[in-house]
């Protein structure tokens, strides 16, 4: 009897076992791909996605055909999206800051006109109140949660031009206050809060003139100083914090479609050169993974930004590129959110015949959490 049922937990065992490897294969089969997933209530570009606390994904504005107001939330569990309200002003370039207390901060933007107004949504009602504006219309500009909870926004264009201006909103208060001057104007440049507490400006654009040009802020005298420049002259690139505290910046435009990438120490205040990417883009998405690599995902090329559907991964420990999964549509102007379980939702965007609706998930080769390996 003994020997039976040691018989009937070897079998069970084996089974569990067998179970266990073909769940596992399955899982490993389904990685460093794009699965599709729900699509979005209204198709768009040049939207912003935000990942809240509860794990769903706010997505605001962008344009369609027309300017939108509209805002919708992704559900990770089901898959779904759902409304969220609308903007009381429709627009796009704008951009979409995650407060401490778990509201999202939208700040200007364009539609018809230049804006400077900001709003602020909630989502424990799932509605939108209008905060205090900017000082200055502007798109095309940045906006960094600093360590102190407050807000920097800087650079970007509006009425009169672009824009070397920064501003410092704060939360508690309801204001925005004068944080400095860049040394040089500039819109659709990139920022990145390093480990320091400082922000880290790089590249863009004014009237006919790309920028390689590096400057920090320094938000204890409230003041900016020069940084080491580029290699080369960009916008539309993407800027992504490594694990190491390390800034890696990738492609963009200078009237070619670049291929180069570098990577910024901020303790010696230098930019190394890392592989080239594979492909040249701009208007494309940088994504941490839980691994430390770099997923890159579709952008455009040329002077029109076709849209393009390859997608690349960086790897910080051999400093190289190596190609990935191919999105399922090329797409530009998207957005690329990492969720809770360390996949990455790819949302929307320009497709070659207009704005998409459509949203992917990417499943990354290894996924780690707290140090143990997930798959």
């Amino acid at each position: 009897m003994k020997m039976m049922r040691i018989i009937y937990r070897l079998r069970v065992l084996g089974t569990l076992l067998v179970g266990l490897i073909f769940a596992l294969s399955v899982a490993h089969a389904a990685t460093n791909t794009w699965i599709a997933t729900g699509s979005l209530i209204t198709a768009r570009q040049g939207h912003t996605a935000t990942l809240l606390p509860s794990g769903k994904v706010l997505v605001a504005g962008g344009y369609g055909g027309t300017y939108l107001a509209g805002a919708e939330l992704y559900d990770p569990v089901s898959a779904t999206w759902s409304t969220a309200g609308n903007l009381a002003t429709a627009r796009t370039s704008h951009t979409a800051t995650l407060l401490p207390s778990g509201k999202v901060l939208i700040v200007g933007g364009v539609n018809s006109g230049y804006l400077d107004s900001t709003e602020l949504y909630d989502p424990a009602s799932n509605t939108w109140a209008t905060p205090a504006s900017l000082s200055t219309t502007r798109y095309g500009h940045t906006a960094t949660l600093l360590p102190s909870g407050k807000v920097l926004v800087a650079g970007g264009a509006g009425s009169g031009g672009t824009r070397a201006s920064a501003e410092l909103y704060d939360p508690a208060l309801n204001t925005w206050s004068a944080a400095g001057n860049l040394a040089t104007a500039r819109a659709i440049h990139t920022a990145t809060l390093l480990p320091s507490g400082e922000v880290l400006v790089a590249g863009g654009f004014d009237s006919g003139t790309f920028f390689a040009s590096a400057e920090r802020y320094l938000a204890a005298s409230n003041s900016w100083s020069p940084a080491a420049s580029l290699t080369n002259t960009r916008y539309y690139h993407t800027a992504t914090l490594l694990h190491s505290g390390k800034v890696l910046v990738a492609a963009g435009y200078n009237g070619s479609n670049l291929v180069s990438a570098g990577r910024y120490d901020a303790a010696t205040d230098n930019w190394g050169i890392t592989g080239n990417l594979g492909t040249g883009r701009y208007t494309h998405t940088a994504t941490l993974l839980p691994s430390g690599q770099v997923l890159v995902a579709g952008g455009g090329q040329g002077n029109s930004a076709i849209p393009i559907s390859s997608a690349e991964l960086y790897d910080p420990s051999t400093n190289a590129w190596s190609t990935a999964a191919s999105l399922s549509l090329a797409r530009s102007g998207h957005t690329a959110t990492m969720l809770p379980s360390g996949r990455v939702l790819v949302a929307g965007g320009q497709g070659s015949s207009g704005a998409l609706a459509s949203a992917e998930v990417y499943s990354p080769e290894q996924i780690f959490r707290d140090g143990f390996e997930l798959q």
